[in-house]
């Protein structure tokens, strides 16, 4: 009997873990273009964007500059580009040369995307996660840094 009051608790919490934003805190680990891990858990106490973007979407290709840009001004704010799309990494690499951003990039599997994050829907998609971890918001669509900046602000009031 006991055994079973753990494994129904266990169920409604991952069910719970996967109802809204902030109510989980993902897992992502993987090589950025440079050369680079990254572990999103290794960024707590830190604000993350993570920006599923492609070389093909107009949106994407113009938020990039402005997403650059908020990177610069909040040195408290971690930024990663998410190259989401059936393109070689040489070929990303290439793009982004002509195309440069100050945040790191990786490329994502699409036929194995990362467990712990919807499938896009469109592009671009964008989640905010929160210093705790948790994801504090999903934007599907292009994103401002405008946007962005209200938001943290929202939850950093928020956070006791």
């Amino acid at each position: 009997m006991k055994r079973m009051k753990v494994a129904v608790a266990a169920l409604l919490l991952a069910l719970a873990a996967h109802a809204a934003p902030g109510a989980r805190t993902p897992e992502l680990r993987l090589e950025t273009l440079d050369g680079k891990s990254f572990d999103l858990a290794r960024e707590r106490g830190h604000w993350v964007v993570l920006n599923w973007w492609a070389t093909w979407c107009a949106p994407c290709r113009k938020e990039m500059p402005d997403l650059s840009a908020f990177q610069d001004a909040h040195k408290d704010v971690r930024v990663l580009g998410l190259a989401y799309e059936e393109t070689e990494a040489d070929d990303i690499k290439a793009f982004l040369a002509q195309h440069p951003v100050s945040y790191p990039m990786a490329r994502l599997d699409v036929e194995n995307p990362p467990q712990d994050f919807d499938v896009p829907r469109g592009l671009p998609m964008t989640y905010l996660i929160g210093p705790d971890g948790a994801v504090a918001e999903k934007f599907l669509g292009p994103i401002t840094s405008a946007q962005l900046a209200a938001r943290i602000a929202k939850g950093a009031k928020q956070t006791p």
